[in-house]
């Protein structure tokens, strides 16, 4: 049983053997793209902790009162940064490294 939509199986079987092969590479880039931002994404959801306890005045200048702070592990050391959406865009501003203590 296809999974492909019948409308998109009728169209694709109107085109040439060198227009469906060009579809397959391209079907098979798009897949491996989705496959990779499915794992940074996965990976940056196990690298993140949010505190919770931020107040406003603790926030440096640029920075939203929205913005949480999150620890993220690099290179086997942690840091902390300061993360808020703005717009689509997720945002970033470091502000050091984690404590020991």
């Amino acid at each position: 049983m296809s999974r492909v939509p019948d409308h998109l199986e009728e169209e694709l079987g109107k085109l040439t053997p060198r227009q469906l092969d060009d579809i397959i590479r391209l079907a098979e880039r798009l897949a491996e793209n989705q496959r990779r931002e499915k794992r940074i994404k996965e990976k940056a959801e196990q690298d993140e902790e949010v505190r919770t306890d931020i107040r406003g005045d603790d926030l440096p200048d640029g920075v939203p009162g929205k913005a949480t702070l999150t620890k993220k592990k690099i290179n086997d050391n942690e840091y902390w940064y300061w993360q808020w959406r703005d717009g689509d865009k997720i945002r970033s501003q470091y502000k050091g490294p984690v404590d020991s203590s």
